[in-house]
């Protein structure tokens, strides 16, 4: 019983201590992640991956139309069972 009521004492002050300063640290953080995205660095760098995913996408939709040129229906093959 003591043990359980230690419990409950340690979650109820975490609690308490944890409301009074998460609403700060939340802003903190949020303003933190809103300037990340702003920096032209994390602009640049999203803006390569997304030319980067597209590019593979437009690949793989070929491939899978048969559009390509090794002379094959698709670019994508299945390997045989092990055995």
């Amino acid at each position: 019983m003591r043990g359980r009521l230690g419990v409950l004492i340690g979650f109820g002050a975490g609690y308490v201590l944890g409301a009074k300063a998460g609403k700060e640290r939340y802003v903190q953080l949020r303003r933190l992640y809103d300037n990340l995205l702003d920096s032209p660095a994390v602009r640049k760098a999203t803006g390569t991956a997304k030319g980067v995913a597209s590019e593979g996408v437009s690949k793989v939709t070929s491939a899978v139309k048969g559009d390509g040129t090794n002379g094959s229906r698709s670019g994508l093959t299945v390997a045989p069972p092990p055995g």
